[in-house]
């Protein structure tokens, strides 16, 4: 299963974020004010925030300009600059018979044209005009956009340099009030840099003093989003990683999806798309155009084929790669470009054409464009297959194999594997294609060529949380075919600590001869190690029996065999009981952790290795311990000690090199190091 986006036990976080992070509103914008905001982005990535409120104090009017002249602006004037700013003192109607709220979110300009300024001029001279007696209240307010002329296109006087009132609003020249949306676009966008600058110098301070800078999986998922915003992809991909870390998140991986888009990188979106696709039907939601779109560009850069095998070769479970198959599917049957190709191009300049049968679980015909040197290097069976064609094959340029017959998955990994595209390797192989494909390098005569690139994919499966392999036995004949005497003892040590004591190692009547010899090995290793735990186990039992026999009985204070003086009241002393005391304690440790006896072991070697090895020796005070006690505790622990020394440079397993030896054993250094047994 995908666990990762298993939340049927997740709890919700409401409480773990903090609330600055939950009240930023920039993420919920829509629309015409989305595009204002990203806009005000760029602007600020671009020249940085001081400039940007530089450029902002000179094209619209300030706060504090704004108060200024209302303080010292005269009573008298009535001049359109000082309207804009002030507004009417009482709203007037508008056509439609309703109120004309003034609000500085109407954008005013500060200038007006040359005929207010000449009604400005007469006014101040106390002359009457025509136009300035019939002048409407709501005319002398300035329209949202006003072309301001200039001296030498109207013929009236421009106000001298002395006129007070021409002087006082100089300053607001070319300015407008600022809309109270765009407004609240500044403080939400410094709200943001606040707290993306916060956040990176916290996360630098925990870097320097080296210690784990801690969020909730949603408050990473709100940084993420946050540094997005204001253009800061790297850092926004850290948030969303450390948010994946934790638990899944479909909008961490939609933002990790889209920086590996920007790094072409097809084998992470693929990963991150199956996740995606199996979150969405999670929910119920069998199609989303989003992932579908990004299928489609996937395969119009890689082909359908390549990403089928991709997907094919993820680790994931079955059901879950086939609903990823489908969004494939439903580009084939768009006939989107890249989906109907039928050669993949291991090598763009290849001679030959290796014919299959199908990939990926697709019974389609595609073909492998391939060097015919590098395959004539390495597999003797291609070679003959290829220099041996007769018949129109032999003369067609590229020329043509067929190998229909073979595993298309296993052939198209052997063919990247030795023309060296290691980019073209998944990271991780499940075990049933790794046998597969270790079965064709038997059949291709091609093992050492393959084997270079196995180690990897051996490493992921032994180590990974949990048994992603079921069938061991195939398991251990792919280290055999794909020569990985590493990994050949690790599998078999796992199978003779993992099984039942009294369980078998099954093949199948058919199998080849060198696994029925395997299987009787392995049996007689387990049945060894058996022995040798139960002699191990005797030198523990050993220290604590001596104290139970009788020449290691004496008095208090006297050696073994001795009889001390009597008293005056004729008593001759007491049996030291110090050793017997300490060899009962530890006897009940080793019976409390099942080591001993062999009656009450666990049903696995793994089990019982496992509980030798954290085995603690119990506290025992022998203070009143004589000195011709002969010392069960000091001999118990040198035993343990000894005994869990042994366990730890034990081979468990089997060596390869020995496996194939006729004799049983290995005459020259085998590849794993090991103890042999004295000839």
């Amino acid at each position: 299963m995908c666990d990762e986006i298993d939340d049927a036990g997740a709890t919700p976080e409401v409480d773990t974020v903090h609330p600055t992070l939950r009240r930023l509103a920039a993420g919920n914008y829509k629309g015409t004010f989305h595009k204002a905001y990203v806009l005000l982005t760029e602007i600020t990535k671009k020249i940085g925030w001081d400039q940007l409120l530089r450029i902002r104090s000179q094209v619209f009017v300030m706060e504090e300009e704004y108060r200024n002249e209302k303080q010292h602006a005269p009573g008298g004037s009535r001049n359109a600059s000082t309207v804009a700013l002030r507004g009417r003192e009482t709203p007037q109607p508008n056509g439609h018979g309703e109120p004309l709220e003034e609000d500085h979110r109407d954008s005013e300009d500060m200038i007006q044209s040359e005929a207010d300024s000449e009604v400005t001029d007469l006014q101040a001279n106390g002359e009457p005009s025509a136009a300035s007696s019939h002048l409407d209240p709501d005319v002398s307010k300035p329209t949202h956009t006003i072309t301001v002329r200039s001296g030498d296109e109207t013929p009236q006087p421009q106000p001298p340099d002395n006129d007070p009132s021409h002087q006082q609003y100089t300053q607001f020249q070319h300015k407008r009030l600022c809309e109270r949306w765009l407004d609240n676009l500044f403080m939400v966008l410094y709200e943001d840099l606040r707290i993306y600058t916060i956040w990176r110098t916290e996360a630098s301070q925990y870097r320097q003093q080296q210690l784990a800078y801690k969020k909730s999986a949603e408050e990473w998922e709100i940084l993420g989003e946050l540094a997005e915003r204001l253009h800061h992809p790297e850092e926004a991909v850290e948030a969303w990683q450390s948010c994946l870390s934790m638990r899944f998140s479909p909008k961490a991986m939609r933002g990790v999806l889209d920086l590996y888009e920007r790094k072409n990188d097809g084998r992470n979106q693929l990963g991150a798309l199956i996740r995606l696709v199996a979150w969405q039907y999670r929910w119920y939601s069998e199609f989303s155009p989003d992932l579908l779109y990004i299928m489609r560009r996937l395969i119009e850069e890689e082909g359908a084929v390549k990403v089928r095998s991709i997907i094919q070769a993820t680790s994931l479970p079955q059901h879950i790669l086939d609903l990823t198959h489908q969004y494939a599917a439903l580009c084939a049957a768009f006939r989107s470009s890249g989906s109907d190709d039928d050669v993949v191009d291991i090598v763009t300049d290849g001679d030959v054409l290796l014919d299959l049968g199908g990939l990926a679980g697709v019974q389609k015909e595609v073909s492998l464009r391939v060097s015919g040197r590098v395959i004539s290097l390495a597999s003797p069976v291609l070679r003959d297959k290829l220099y041996h064609a007769t018949g129109a094959s032999k003369n067609e340029y590229p020329r043509r194999l067929s190998v229909k017959d073979e595993d298309g998955d296993a052939m198209l990994l052997i063919c990247n594997i030795i023309h060296l595209r290691n980019d073209k390797l998944p990271p991780r192989l499940p075990a049933e294609m790794l046998y597969n494909l270790a079965i064709l390098s038997e059949k291709l005569q091609c093992g050492i060529a393959v084997s270079r690139a196995t180690s990897p994919w051996f490493d992921r499966l032994f180590n990974a949380p949990a048994q992603v392999y079921v069938d061991m036995c195939r398991l251990i004949e792919a280290t055999i075919l794909l020569d990985e005497p590493i990994f050949f003892a690790r599998f078999t040590a796992r199978w003779i600590m993992n099984e039942p004591l009294d369980g078998k190692f099954a093949v199948a009547p058919t199998t080849h001869v060198r696994m029925k010899t395997l299987s009787l090995q392995l049996q007689q290793r387990r049945q060894s190690h058996i022995q040798a735990l139960r002699a191990d186990l005797d030198l523990l039992v050993d220290c604590c029996s001596l104290a139970f026999a009788k020449p290691a009985e004496h008095y208090i204070d006297y050696a073994p065999g001795m009889l001390p003086d009597p008293d005056d009241q004729g008593r001759t002393g007491s049996i030291c009981r110090v050793d017997e005391g300490a060899a009962t304690l530890y006897l009940g440790g080793l019976r409390d952790e099942k080591i001993w006896p062999a009656t009450v072991w666990p049903p696995t070697l793994g089990e019982i290795v496992e509980a030798i090895k954290t085995f603690n020796i119990p506290e025992y005070d022998d203070c009143d311990k004589c000195e011709f006690c002969e010392g069960v505790k000091a001999k118990f622990s040198l035993a343990v000690t000894m005994l869990k020394s042994m366990h730890a440079s034990r081979m468990w397993g089997l060596c390869l090199d020995c496996f194939r030896a006729e004799t049983g054993t290995n005459k020259g250094e085998c590849r794993y190091e090991h103890a042999k047994a004295r000839s």
